[in-house]
């Protein structure tokens, strides 16, 4: 067999227990990397970790003692960390900000944004002691446009956005690239209730997106954006400058 870029690498993706993340965890391993797939629920978790002969830890990536618990998991079984796919979200599901929950505002910027931050303050120091590896985090199309059908979820994707090309420079400097996906509607569980959404037209597969994520861990560009159609090639968003 041709060896790959991933080959002997240890990776950890979150919400791997299905959607995006278990895609991903499939590619990783076929690709010779072990997988730690972490996900809050715990039973999805160890049946994909199952399938790729990888690591399971549930844990609530909301929770700074979640990832640490994750992070810390990853090194103890492995010795090391080299990729970290931060791929956890979750949907508000309404449009009208009069109508949203609290309960729900808090849970999905929670996932969306603390788990995210958290990530990332979490797998610096463990590539670093790697020497070196990459970051990348599932955002959305909607951290790119103006999101109407769902401003909360559209605001949260905006924000890691934001964190992804406010660090790349700096971890650049370390060693450590971080990069985005940022795909349109998938065809995956993730909708779930919410799939009234979709207003129509083609949706992205999770092959398309878990094989977009691969080559971004591989060897991606830092700071990279990269907007994820459903039929077209993955494209660099280009911000204009300010």
């Amino acid at each position: 067999m041709t060896a790959t870029p991933l080959a002997g690498r240890v990776a950890l993706v979150t919400g791997g227990g299905n959607g995006i993340g278990a895609a991903v965890a499939r590619r990783l391993s076929a690709a010779g990397a072990a997988v730690v797939v972490v996900d809050r629920d715990g039973a999805a978790a160890r049946s994909v970790a199952a399938d790729v002969g990888g690591t399971a830890v549930r844990a609530d990536l909301a929770a700074p003692d979640g990832t640490r618990t994750a992070f810390a998991r990853a090194e103890a079984v492995h010795g090391r960390l080299d990729l970290v796919h931060l791929n956890a979200g979750m949907l508000s599901g309404t449009p009208d900000l009069t109508e949203l929950d609290e309960a729900r505002y808090r849970a999905v910027t929670g996932v969306n944004i603390d788990a995210v931050v958290f990530g990332v303050r979490a797998a610096i120091p463990a590539l670093r002691r790697a020497g070196g590896g990459a970051v990348l985090v599932t955002s959305s199309i909607a951290g790119l446009t103006g999101f109407d059908l769902d401003p909360v979820y559209a605001m949260t994707k905006h924000a890691v956005v934001g964190l992804v090309r406010a660090l790349a420079p700096t971890l650049a400097g370390q060693g450590i690239r971080i990069s985005a996906i940022c795909p349109d509607f998938v065809d995956t569980g993730f909708l779930g209730p919410h799939r009234h959404l979709v207003t129509g037209g083609p949706v992205l597969t999770v092959d398309a997106v878990a094989e977009a994520a691969l080559g971004e861990l591989a060897g991606g560009e830092s700071g990279r954006l990269l907007v994820l159609r459903a039929g077209g090639e993955p494209t660099p968003y280009v911000f204009a400058p300010a």
